[in-house]
């Protein structure tokens, strides 16, 4: 869900110059070359994913539509690049009438990805499709690699919900996109308003320790915070000591008390003592929520703890120690002329070492056996074998420059939980390992 979604309004503000200067510099040596033309064919992809990771989640997809419809040279930017001597004339001309008119085939938000699937491929003009490589790269590595580490963390957690609570630990702008791509990725809240009016993610907070210190006693902040927000709300109880702080808070709130949150400490032992304070007390549906550098190792450990709820914060917005996917974005076809029609000439880097690509427009399908368990991600050039022609994973997702994939945010989480429910088991453990499922070239 997004705010025109709500019926809000949003300021959209120019893509155009979430480029590296290099794109425009190609831009313009190819229309001095002309070749600028040629119908060209781009694809994103991994060679590998994070190391000990076992799947990687597509995130970002709904932003990378944004950004190619907003990608436009108006008046402003286009002074910046002369005033700048970027460009010449014959090319700020040409970028002032800029709009993309190819088209966008990609994974759907929240498909699970492994090492060489075409995560995304974009078609069109050299000149056309050169232009998005920037801003498409910066979007689908970020959040695909914050989706990633939340789905980790979803498996850890098993039915628990999820908060998201990282926004003071990353770029304001940032902060944003990963909470979308945490909910993606299986969270349930967020703690940044901004998240949750562009994005319609439900948005949860209370209070923290600055509101206890405030006040004379902890009765008191606790008394004026139930007096604010009624007895359901979660009160913190880790500023000074934690059993008077239980105690303290079941006499103000009520048994009827929505929950503790504890923020510091060995969590397993204290969650454990409070749950036991709090039964004695007769809150026995108080719920406890634990916050404090959390992880997904950190979360699988707390599994046998009576906690009822989870805040992450740094380890989710950095992607939990993987703050990017290095995805790229590479030519691999691209027509021999001009000429409208003119055949494709599959093209790839021949580098030494890891660096090298295999040409060649591709499809995707991902194999399933018999229990509807995948077993392999098969890659292709060619025709798609009869057997797999129903389980591609590349959709349309922008047409003649129109995008034709709108889908509200819970539809991608949704396919997340699909998709990953769909891989082997072993997918699902934390300890490092190599991609779960094995890359086919046909």
């Amino acid at each position: 869900m997004n705010t025109a979604d709500l019926g809000l309004p949003v300021a959209v503000p120019s893509t155009a110059l979430f480029t590296d200067q290099y794109e425009l510099t190609m831009l313009q040596a190819a229309l001095r070359s002309g070749t600028a033309d040629r119908h060209s064919v781009f694809e994103v992809f991994t060679r590998r994913l994070p190391e000990g990771r076992r799947y990687g989640v597509v995130g970002g997809t709904g932003r990378v539509l944004d950004a190619v419809e907003n990608f436009r040279f108006d008046e402003t930017i286009l002074g910046f690049l002369r005033e700048r001597a970027i460009l010449d004339e014959p090319t700020l001309a040409w970028l002032a009438d800029f709009r993309f008119r190819g088209d966008i085939w990609g994974y759907p938000e929240g498909e699970v990805y492994f090492p060489g699937s075409p995560i995304m491929r974009v078609e069109g003009t050299f000149a056309e499709a050169v232009l998005l490589e920037t801003v498409i790269l910066s979007i689908l590595n970020h959040d695909s690699a914050v989706a990633a580490a939340a789905s980790r963390m979803s498996v850890a957690a098993g039915a628990r919900p999820l908060m998201e609570m990282g926004a003071r630990r990353t770029h304001e702008l940032g902060a944003v996109a990963a909470s979308r791509a945490a909910y993606v990725g299986g969270f349930h809240t967020t703690s940044d308003l901004a998240a949750g009016f562009r994005y319609g993610i439900p948005t949860v907070g209370t209070s923290a320790h600055a509101f206890t210190l405030l006040h004379d006693t902890e009765r008191d902040a606790f008394t004026a915070q139930v007096d604010s927000l009624g007895g359901g709300t979660t009160l913190l109880v880790d500023t000074f000591d934690v059993e008077e702080a239980v105690r303290t808070a079941v006499e103000v709130a009520g048994p009827g008390l929505g929950a503790v949150r504890i923020d510091s400490g060995d969590l397993l032992l204290i969650a454990h003592r409070v749950r036991q304070q709090l039964d004695e007390l007769g809150a026995t549906k108080t719920k406890i929520v634990v916050t404090s550098d959390l992880d997904e190792y950190a979360i699988a450990s707390l599994a046998a703890a009576p906690v009822d709820a989870y805040g992450v914060g740094t380890q989710l917005v950095t992607g939990s120690g993987h703050p990017t996917c290095s995805m790229v974005y590479k030519l691999v076809a691209r027509a021999d002329s001009e000429a409208p029609g003119a055949p494709l000439r599959p093209v790839a880097k021949k580098s030494m070492g890891a660096k090298s690509s295999l040409g060649g427009r591709k499809w995707a399908a991902r194999r399933l056996d018999e229990d509807g368990v995948a077993t392999a991600e098969v890659i292709g050039t060619g025709p798609v074998p009869a057997e797999l022609a129903d389980r591609q994973l590349l959709v349309p997702l922008v047409s003649g420059g129109t995008v034709v994939a709108r889908e509200p945010l819970d539809a991608a989480r949704a396919r997340h939980i699909a998709a990953r429910d769909r891989l082997p088991l072993s997918a699902t453990q934390l300890s490092r390992g190599e991609p779960v499922l094995a890359t086919e070239y046909v």
